[in-house]
């Protein structure tokens, strides 16, 4: 496995110079009780494609080699980036220390890569964190009119995890649905996005759906999907 990692970053390193911007924090707020959002400075002629991502160092001397990979929430045509981070407090690590940061503080941002592109309408599907990279999407769809019958299932441990609950009910109406796994509530559903769920929630297996989360719910959804008729290339993943 490490050798083939390394074929591949190399292989990368071939095809994208790595690049380098020094950027400032402008703000930063909480969505959640674990989820932060940043605005950044955005370098000149600096240009993603909604659902990309990319890594990002914290500019002081202990964390310069630490790259971690991040969705960018913003839009193109913004005048700041934007990045949604889940928190992670529990150990020493990146988000950690991102959370302690505050305007003023720099971040570098590295090469903008990959990630899930949007290809039709269909059913975006989303466990927790895994939102990040819908959330663009959904915005550049709303923005252009063209939202259409685009459907978001979210799935997340409790209510309060929810994230941007309110911009999806207002962008989404109907068609922005949730289930809780571990709180029982009267609000929404407590379910497990499994094959029967995903029975009962889609009526058109010919569309496109859209999948990021954890890996073993992506792998589950995915084969799920296929067991109800869905086709291979209907179903969109992260693509590194």
């Amino acid at each position: 496995m490490k050798n083939f990692l390394s074929i591949f970053n190399s292989l990368i390193m071939e095809d994208y110079p790595n690049e380098e911007h020094v950027v400032k924090i402008l703000s930063t707020e909480n969505v959640t009780h674990n989820v932060k959002r940043f605005k950044l400075s955005k370098p000149a002629s600096y240009h993603f494609t909604p659902g990309q991502a990319t890594d990002i160092v914290i500019n002081l001397p202990k964390w310069k080699n630490e790259r971690r990979p991040f969705t960018f929430t913003s839009l193109n045509d913004w005048d700041t980036l934007e990045f949604t981070i889940k928190i992670y407090n529990d150990h020493e690590g990146v988000t950690n220390q991102l959370g302690k940061l505050h305007a003023e503080d720099e971040l570098i941002l590295h090469d903008i890569w990959g990630a899930i592109q949007y290809k039709g309408e269909g059913v975006f599907i989303a466990g927790g964190a895994g939102i990040t990279p819908f959330i663009a999407i959904l915005r550049q769809l709303q923005k252009d009119g063209k939202l259409g019958g685009n459907k978001l299932i979210f799935s997340n441990s409790n209510v309060k995890d929810i994230i941007l609950k309110d911009e999806f009910d207002k962008m989404l109406g109907n068609h922005f649905i949730n289930t809780i796994t571990r709180e029982k509530t009267a609000q929404y559903e407590n379910r497990k996005i499994d094959e029967s769920y995903l029975k009962e929630k889609i009526n058109n297996v010919s569309q496109y759906f859209y999948i990021c989360g954890p890996d073993a719910m992506v792998e589950s959804v995915s084969k799920d999907l296929k067991k109800l008729g869905v086709h291979e290339s209907k179903i969109v993943i992260e693509q590194f």
